[in-house]
């Protein structure tokens, strides 16, 4: 399986974790909570997968190192949490 870098930060519009793809086009999803997001956003990638594969587009390869780090802010304070690269 193809491995894509995931952005996720919180959306204070939206009241919830918005999950991101960078490197495919309009693939995103949201969840209440991080790991909920996390979960969706993996979801979104093979769904956007399978269904590029199916109408014939190109898929573009992966740019590197797969990485994961939530964001998360209060109304005091931003905290971050770091991640280790995976080269899966």
């Amino acid at each position: 399986m193809l491995k894509y870098e995931l952005i996720i930060d919180w959306s204070e519009a939206d009241r919830a974790f918005i999950a991101e793809v960078p490197e495919l086009l309009g693939c995103a999803a949201d969840g209440k909570t991080y790991r909920e997001a996390l979960a969706n956003g993996e979801i979104v990638v093979q769904e956007w997968l399978e269904t590029a594969t199916e109408s014939g587009r190109s898929i573009p390869a992966p740019r590197g190192p797969v990485a994961v780090c939530v964001i998360e802010r209060s109304r005091s304070c931003w905290c971050f949490a770091f991640f280790e690269i995976l080269n899966l």
